[in-house]
């Protein structure tokens, strides 16, 4: 193990290391698209993926660098709604919808809670809306904002791992009884529940960092995830970029991505991913990212 003896990051840490933000308009999403994914019930749908802008997250985790899309200041309400209604117009039909934000859906600085019947009202053709929020968040708005909604409900946290001493270096402000106790509120109330891993997070050599994915993957199911998505860790947010120059990080190789995501499918508890956006590891040649997006759409194992 490396870099146990660094100091926990801090917010001003975090902060002071990063490099300018994307500009992004606040009545339009900074991307979307539709693409497929297998469902719980084990059909392949077509899932349109919106990731609005707002305000970034109050959480300041190491490894983030979704705030590089986000906006300074709050949106006015009714500004998430034109996002959607805008985004949708120019999407092909879908079974689900997926409303990343950067951060967490129920902090009100980032969607306003004046906004959630518009939302829900746009929401209503799909059969399945999922949110990303951060495990303290999901609270008293989260189900406020479930009863306005004609489908399933699913809520996509970030567990990233469950190594005793690297989570409290993340910075992510959260401990492993907060996203219990997250999963199984969402759990008791009928929500479906998403987890984010990731896969050799800062401070673990690549060895390590497969066998920590290995155990947050079992807590994960344990704790009544129905899916977990699988994040090779990168650079890219200043913070990373410092600690790969101490030789606290590095990303995964692909060896131990490919290992991770076979353990889990191997599993059989629920749907496992693995995340291929700008995967960057050494290595990383077409035709095994290539079977990796397969093995994400059939939920099996391929021969290497």
């Amino acid at each position: 193990m490396t870099g146990m003896t660094h100091p926990l990051p801090t917010d001003d840490w975090v902060l002071a290391r990063r490099p300018p933000r994307n500009a992004v308009a606040a009545d339009r999403p900074y991307a979307f698209l539709v693409e497929p994914e297998p469902a719980a019930d084990g059909r392949l749908v077509d899932v349109a993926t919106l990731f609005l802008s707002n305000r970034e997250c109050p959480f300041r985790c190491v490894m983030c660098d979704l705030w590089k899309n986000t906006l300074a200041e709050s949106v006015a309400p009714g500004q998430i709604p034109e996002q959607i209604r805008w985004a949708l117009a120019q999407l092909p039909a879908a079974h689900h919808l997926k409303l990343y934000n950067a951060g967490s859906f129920f902090d009100p600085r980032a969607v306003p809670p004046a906004d959630y019947a518009a939302i829900a009202r746009l929401a209503a053709p799909f059969e399945r809306v999922v949110v990303e929020c951060h495990p303290r968040l999901v609270g008293r708005r989260c189900f406020e904002f479930q009863a306005l909604l004609a489908g399933q409900f699913e809520v996509a946290m970030g567990l990233e791992t469950v190594h005793p001493d690297v989570l409290p270096r993340l910075n992510k402000g959260m401990t492993l009884a907060d996203f219990t106790r997250a999963a199984a509120d969402l759990r008791a109330a009928g929500a479906a529940v998403r987890a984010f891993i990731l896969v050799r997070p800062p401070f673990l050599t690549d060895a390590e960092g497969l066998e920590w994915a290995k155990r947050s993957l079992d807590f994960a199911f344990a704790a009544g995830a129905e899916c977990c998505s699988l994040i090779p860790t990168r650079a890219g947010n200043g913070a990373m970029e410092e600690l790969a120059a101490q030789g606290h990080f590095a990303p995964p190789s692909l060896d131990a991505v490919e290992a991770a995501f076979e353990y889990g499918l191997g599993l059989r508890a629920g749907r496992v991913f693995v995340d291929l956006w700008d995967i960057g590891t050494p290595g990383a040649d077409a035709a095994r990212v290539a079977r990796l997006g397969r093995m994400n759409l059939s939920q099996k194992v391929e021969a290497p």
